[in-house]
Formats: structure tokens, C-alpha cells, sequence
């Protein structure tokens, strides 16, 4: 069965047969997770559920018993794991994998951390689960995805709830029978539907947080003898049947899941450098290419007839010229072309509202067109290609020196994914830009990380 062949794999992972890349890998996915999610702490989504939470102590001092809440304090485990997962996922600048469709990290560093933190762990029993946890996430993604996501699930959060699940068994130390059971519970906690990240709402960060919180939940209720279905995925009523409109044969999906485990999909998760969704980032870099090398800025949008974005079907979804929300404009294609084109950037400050935005932008955004491009399409899960075309009108003044007269600029690899990878240094200045009250953080702390206590480490980091 499916969950006997996940729970074989995460009972049997130990430190020593992780590669020394991974593990560096692993490293970086926590400092990126840490930079976005003391950040969107401040946003109005964690605010908003921090309120909800009583048992929040307003305090920087070490309490028996509660967990870093990060940027609100301490507070229970189970509250720091909804909070967590929502403050981590509020910016959507978290981590991502491509082809598995999911970002991995808020989920999973979110309950891998509280309960290191909790039980007063290693770094290595955290680095550990992060591991774990990304690997049977990510196998999930590749397996259901894209017809698990096109039958409208959110996959951060339906498959995050997995992914959680398996961090939190690794660091309680289940053994097989626990962790069978604990994917069963988690399964029938799976949830988070793609219209809320469509429509612009906080419901979308609001999955983070239920996945994380429900897999610590279920890593625990089945450690106390909670049943859940062992057929939770292939069962005829179960997670394939319900949620992934998938004619399989589970023989070979077993295979094909056997093949897959092991292989440190972690590797391939990418960072993102602008706080929009993925699926925008090779049109804002093409944007910012000629931005850059053309100075377009140089040309008065009167002169321009349309701007043609041409993309894959994905992306090609994200067409809201109007976003009524910040949340919204972080899934607008259009939108988040202007702003790149006008400012030759895109930084948190500048996700607003439509009627928020400059009239340049707000002008920009009506002379770009969206268009789905089979041939790009063709290229999808491994590459996200996006073409802009700049056609200015033939009266273009004579006296500005512009060539080529219609600009045209392709990406295939966005910044930060696995074939253009974000810097060490990238990856650490963008916590530093994130939080500039933190950007003398002694790395040293993070580099040794394997050897400390999570209590003493959470503490020595003054986050």
C-alpha cells in the first residue's frame, strides 16, 4: 500500500545516508523560511489570526511548555504551528518545487521547527525532518500533479498536510504502524482549494497554516493510538479516487513511488525573488530585462501600442487587469508586468490594490495583453517560459534612439529556479532586505547547526 511504502521510507532515512549537498541545501531552504516568515508576521493575515489566539504570551523569554511564535512571541504548539504556517506563506515569497507544484517549506519547516523546539531537539533532528518532510511532499506532487491542482485543490495545503505529517513522525521518532496511521489522519485533513488564491484572499495562507498544524496533530494523535485508514490514498473513497480524477493502476504508482523516494527532491526546490506568485516570475524577468537593457522607461507609454505577454496556460490564468486586493495583485500576470516595467523591480511596498497603484502603472496594466502560447506550453513542467513583446506606434519620436524598434524578450528559467539558482549571498541578503532590524545575524549560528539544542539555538538567534 501507498502509506506502508511512505512510512518504510520515513522510518528507514538516517542522517548518515544524507548527502552532504542536501544537507547544505536543507540549511538554506530554513534561512529563506525564517527571512519570509518573520516578515509576513507583520502582514495583516498573521495579524489578524494572532488575534485569535489567547494563549500568546507577548514575550521574549524562554516559558516551559510554549514555542516561538516568530514575530509575535511564544505561545502553544499548536497554536505556533498555525501561525507559523500562515506568516510563512503570507508574502508568497516562499519556497517552491516545479514540478511537483506545491511550496513545500511552509508547511513542513513550520512543524519541524515547532517541535524541535518543543522537545528541545537537535539542528540535525530538525535538518532531518525538513528532509523527510520535503521528500514525501514533493513525491506526492510529482505523482497527483497537474491533475490533482486541475481539479481546482491547492496542493500546498492538501499535500502540505502530508508533508507535515512526515517531519512531525521523523522528529517523534513513530515507527511504522504510527506513521500508517498518522497519514491517514492527515489525508482526511486535507484541504485548500485553488479559488481562494484566485480570488486574492488570506484563506490562501490560512492552508499553510491548517497543514502544518493538522500534520503535527495527526504525528501525535497517532502516537497516542488515534487510528486512521491505511488506504488513505488508493482506498475507493480515498485521497487518488476523491481528489485527483486519476485512472491508475496503484501497482505501477507503487513502483513509481518506490523510484521516486530517496531520490532528495529538496535539491530541486527553488527561491523566490519577487513576492508573486511563481507562475509570474519569467514574464516580471523578461519585464526587468528590458527594463535594464533597453531603458524602456526612456520611452513615454503614449508611444506604446500594446505590450503582448505571451506564456504558458497556467500563467496565462493570471489575467486580472483590475486586482481589488494586494493579495489579488500577487496573482495578477498583468499587473505584476507593469509595476517590473515601470520601477524595474517588483518589491513588497509596491503590492497594492489596483486603484492603490501610480497612474503610470495603472496605464501600463491596460496596454498589456495576456496570451496563452501553445508552444511554451509545451515546454511546462520543466521549464515556465514567458515572451514580452513592446510594439510602439509607428510616430515613435525620431529623435529617442531605440533599437530594436519592437522589443522582444524571452525567459525559460526565473531567477531562483534550479537552472538560474539564487547565491548563497542572494539567498542571505534577501532575509536582510526582508528584515533589515536583523541583518547583523550571526550566520555562524546556522553553519553549526547540527550540534546546538533548538532551545538554545532559537534563543541565540534573537529573531
Amino acid at each position: 500500500m501507498i502509506s506502508s511504502a511512505f512510512a518504510s521510507f520515513i522510518e528507514n532515512l538516517y542522517w548518515e545516508e544524507i548527502p552532504p549537498n542536501i544537507i547544505e541545501k536543507a540549511k538554506y531552504c530554513l534561512i529563506d523560511y525564517l527571512g519570509v516568515t518573520l516578515r509576513g508576521s507583520r502582514e495583516k493575515s498573521s495579524q489578524a489570526a494572532c488575534r485569535l489566539m489567547n494563549s500568546i504570551q507577548k514575550t521574549d523569554k524562554d516559558s516551559a511548555g510554549l514555542v516561538t511564535i516568530w514575530g509575535h512571541g511564544k505561545g502553544g504548539l499548536m497554536e505556533a504551528c498555525f501561525l507559523n504556517g500562515i506568516s510563512s506563506h503570507a508574502l508568497d515569497l516562499d519556497d517552491g518545487h516545479a514540478l511537483a507544484q506545491v511550496h513545500p517549506g511552509c508547511a513542513i519547516i513550520t512543524s519541524a521547527l515547532a517541535l524541535t523546539e518543543y522537545y528541545d531537539k537537535t539542528g540535525q533532528d530538525l535538518l532531518e525532518a525538513i528532509i523527510t518532510g520535503y521528500e514525501v511532499e514533493i513525491a506526492l506532487g510529482i505523482l497527483f500533479n497537474p491533475h490533482h491542482r486541475n481539479q481546482g485543490f491547492h496542493s500546498t495545503g492538501t499535500l502540505g498536510v502530508f508533508g507535515s505529517t512526515a517531519a512531525a513522525a521523523k522528529i517523534l521518532d513513530l515507527n511504522q504502524e504510527h506513521i500508517i496511521n498518522a497519514l491517514g489522519l492527515a489525508g482526511s485533513q486535507s484541504c485548500g482549494l485553488l479559488e481562494s488564491d484566485h480570488a486574492g484572499t488570506m484563506a490562501k495562507h490560512l492552508h499553510a497554516g491548517h497543514a502544518a498544524q493538522s500534520g503535527v496533530r495527526s504525528a501525535i494523535m497517532a502516537q497516542n493510538g488515534f487510528t486512521g485508514p491505511s488506504s488513505i490514498f488508493e482506498g475507493r473513497e480515498g485521497f487518488i479516487n476523491s481528489m485527483c480524477n486519476l485512472n491508475i493502476n496503484f501497482s505501477e504508482l507503487e513502483s513509481d513511488l518506490n523510484s521516486l523516494l530517496g531520490q532528495f527532491h529538496i535539491k530541486d526546490v527553488y527561491f523566490k525573488k519577487y513576492p508573486v506568485c511563481r507562475h509570474l516570475h519569467s514574464a516580471i524577468d523578461s519585464a526587468l530585462h528590458i527594463f535594464n537593457e533597453f531603458k524602456v522607461k526612456q520611452i513615454n507609454i503614449d508611444q506604446i501600442e500594446n505590450i503582448k505577454v505571451h506564456t504558458y496556460k497556467i500563467a496565462a490564468e493570471h489575467d486580472n487587469h483590475y486586482p481589488e486586493t494586494a493579495a489579488a495583485t500577487r496573482q495578477s500576470l498583468p499587473v505584476s508586468v507593469a509595476i517590473a516595467l515601470a520601477k524595474g523591480d517588483i518589491k513588497l511596498e509596491d503590492v497594492k490594490a489596483y486603484d492603490q497603484l501610480s497612474p503610470e502603472i495603472r496605464e501600463l496594466t491596460h496596454k498589456i495583453m495576456i496570451e496563452f502560447d501553445e508552444n511554451l506550453d509545451n515546454f511546462q513542467p520543466y521549464q515556465r517560459p514567458s515572451r514580452i513583446k513592446i510594439v510602439y506606434h509607428s510616430n515613435i519620436n525620431k529623435k529617442i534612439a531605440l533599437k530594436p524598434f519592437n522589443i522582444e524578450i524571452i525567459t525559460f528559467n526565473p531567477a531562483g529556479d534550479i537552472d538560474n539558482p539564487l547565491t548563497h549571498k542572494e539567498i542571505k541578503h534577501k532575509f536582510q532586505v526582508l528584515n533589515p532590524q536583523h541583518k547583523d545575524l550571526n550566520w555562524e549560528i546556522l553553519n553549526e547547526l547540527e550540534t546546538q539544542k533548538m532551545g538554545s539555538l532559537v534563543n541565540n538567534l534573537n529573531l
